[in-house]
């Protein structure tokens, strides 16, 4: 059975209908974890900028969205929460498209 992404409803008016959010494709490849050959114990990743080649400390890092070729727009927390689907659990309908368009 496929995996739920996101489960909850979709309403309009006195409307409420129940929906449940599946991927449309399933990946079958094999996630592996790279060890540290003298005792097998995971290994982890430095965080550098790619311009610098500097390592950058965690304080100093950002999420952003990139929408062009190195052109980004940079997200708090705070916007990540407000778009978060999951909390809401609801999507509301503003209005229909004609079915011509």
């Amino acid at each position: 059975m496929q995996k739920i992404l996101w489960k909850g409803a979709i309403s309009f008016g006195l409307v409420h209908i129940p929906v449940r959010l599946y991927a449309a494709e399933t990946s079958h490849g094999l996630d592996l974890t790279m060890l540290d050959r003298r005792d097998f114990w995971p290994i982890g990743y430095t965080r550098v900028n790619k311009r610098t080649g500097k390592e950058v400390d965690w304080e100093n890092i950002a999420k952003a969205y990139e929408y062009e070729s190195e052109q980004f727009v940079v997200l708090t927390d705070e916007d990540i929460k407000r778009a978060n689907v999951k909390a809401t659990q609801t999507i509301d309908i503003q209005a229909f498209v004609d079915a011509r368009e």
